[in-house]
């Protein structure tokens, strides 16, 4: 008896997403284990897309980030330069999710660092 076949379902990279309300592009969405970023503006109840690949400057807490090093999303975190309790990457697992690796190393004082998505 033969293989039931596989069929391309998508070339992969992003997926499908309604959210329940608005997203602005940019915005880190967690679905699940998925951490991924919106890179259009999506509509409450209107379907978009997130992307789960690629590598991304993120907005991160206080802390310095060598390459390599494993980053989690945590949507309650408090940016550099930013606005207290809207989210930051981290290097503290805790019960967060996955994000992926730091690709260019960052100092304390930054703003941002540079993230390739990973679920593995």
């Amino acid at each position: 008896m033969a293989q039931v076949p596989a069929n391309m379902f998508s070339a992969g990279g992003t997926i499908d997403y309604t959210p329940g309300s608005a997203v602005t592009g940019g915005d880190v969405v967690v679905l699940g284990s998925i951490v991924a970023v919106a890179l259009t503006d999506i509509a409450a109840g209107e379907l978009g897309s997130l992307c789960t690949t690629g590598i991304f400057k993120v907005p991160k807490i206080t802390g310095a980030n060598a390459i390599g090093t494993k980053l989690y999303w945590d949507p309650a975190g408090d940016p550099v330069g930013g606005t207290a309790g809207t989210g930051a990457a981290t290097s503290t697992a805790g019960s967060l999710k996955l994000m992926g690796y730091v690709v260019a190393a960052s100092l304390s004082a930054d703003e941002r660092v540079v993230v390739e998505l990973s679920r593995a």
